[in-house]
């Protein structure tokens, strides 16, 4: 796993989605997958219930719980998720009945409204999702939440992921103690346009639904909307958060306060965390990319320039064959829609083992080939660039292409 980036005034501890005040989850092997050492059914519940707020992939072709959590989030309502992995109950006739009838399920449950349930699906596109297995072991689920479950649940939702992905922050508005916390799966098919993955938020802190939404949507923008694996953006993306209040901090009402900005930046850190988690586990890859652009036109330039290079398949080959193929990076900069001159770019290559420049003013210069492939070697590289244009800055993230990319999407169905 890649190391946390912190942030002042921001303590990671642990308890994933757990960790705010109120919330329990739990996870547990309910036989949609075959393999039965493999969690696939998820649930987060909230003692009370919840200001919400969700955000959706931008594929024309969407999964059916998608359609049923926005239908049940109208009121921006939640108190409990519930979350399947192994089909991602998607162009399926019966989709959205499947849907309402998992909310029912853990409503039920949980003795809460259906309607009070946000309802996510990953796996198998195209496959019928059996509702019997949910059905006899949602009980069993819900009685099992604990505030010990949060990567029980973490683990339940993950497909070809590698690692459970979690990450929460504890920090202070109003004297009072808050905290935000994450977890999120997806390893390939995440391409930028929101949400790219499955990613369920939680959080104690007092907030206005309204400000909570604009919150998450800023934050998206600069986080996992910056982020790509393939260049396959899902059907099933949702990255949904719940506020239950139960910090007692004073009510966030105005977006100009500086408690409102400090509830920004501790959703940055946890979604930015993930990010880097979900890039870094990429189907196959050896390598976190992370692209940090500065001096673009204005910060949509840079976002449009620093995607474009993580992005690039051939650019991310060379990064796995440890290959300073600089000429890779002009090349993404130069076919990107960004506005640039050519002739002010700089790109250096920075690592762990040391940082390389390779381009100046859009041209290459003399470098050690044995030092690039020296820093290209280890687990994190970045590639700055430097536009020279203005002061518009930028970073996204994505990993190298393997071999093993291949050998993992090429029988994923069968």
């Amino acid at each position: 796993m890649i190391k946390l980036i912190p942030f002042d005034g921001y303590e990671f501890v642990p308890g994933g989605v757990c960790a705010p005040k109120g919330f329990v989850a739990g996870g547990l092997h309910c036989g949609i997958r075959k393999n039965q050492s493999k969690k696939d059914l998820a649930m987060i519940y909230s003692k009370v219930p919840c200001k919400a707020a969700a955000m959706y992939t931008q594929n024309k072709v969407k999964g059916a719980p998608i359609q049923i959590c926005k239908e049940n989030l109208v009121n921006g309502v939640a108190q409990a998720v519930i979350c399947n992995s192994g089909n991602a109950n998607t162009c399926n006739a019966d989709g959205e009945e499947k849907a309402r009838t998992m909310c029912e399920l853990a409503g039920k449950a949980l003795g809460i409204a259906p309607e009070d349930v946000i309802v996510a699906s990953t796996g198998v596109i195209g496959q019928v999702l059996p509702i019997e297995p949910i059905q006899d072991h949602v009980q069993q689920l819900a009685d099992s939440l604990s505030e010990n479950g949060g990567n029980d649940a973490a683990q339940a939702i993950m497909t070809t992921d590698t690692v459970a992905k979690e990450v929460a922050v504890r920090f202070t508005i109003g004297g009072k103690e808050c905290t935000i916390a994450g977890m999120a799966k997806g390893s390939g098919m995440i391409h930028p346009n929101m949400a790219t993955m499955l990613c369920f938020l939680t959080s104690d802190v007092a907030i206005d639904q309204l400000l909570m939404e604009r919150a998450l949507q800023g934050v998206v923008a600069d986080t996992f909307n910056m982020v790509s694996v393939d260049g396959d953006t899902s059907t099933n993306d949702t990255c949904a958060l719940m506020t239950n209040g139960l910090a007692e901090n004073p009510l966030i009402t105005d977006a100009s306060s500086p408690e409102y900005r400090t509830f920004v930046d501790g959703l940055y850190a946890v979604l930015m965390n993930l990010s880097r988690m979900l890039a870094a586990d990429g189907e196959g890859a050896t390598k976190l990319m992370e692209c940090a652009v500065t001096g673009a036109v204005d910060t949509q330039n840079a976002k449009i320039i620093a995607k474009s290079v993580i992005t690039s398949t051939l650019f991310k080959c060379a990064i796995f064959g440890q290959d300073a193929n600089w000429g890779r990076v002009l090349c993404a900069i130069g076919y990107s829609e960004g506005d640039l001159d050519i002739h002010e770019v700089d790109v250096t290559l920075q690592s762990a083992a040391g940082s390389v420049q390779v381009c100046r003013d859009g041209a290459g210069v003399d470098f050690s080939e044995e030092q690039a492939a020296k820093i290209l070697a280890e687990d994190e590289v970045r590639i700055l660039v430097e536009l020279g244009d203005g002061v518009g800055t930028a970073v996204a993230w994505g990993c190298d292409l393997s071999y093993d990319y291949v050998k993992i999407n090429g029988d994923y169905r069968t």
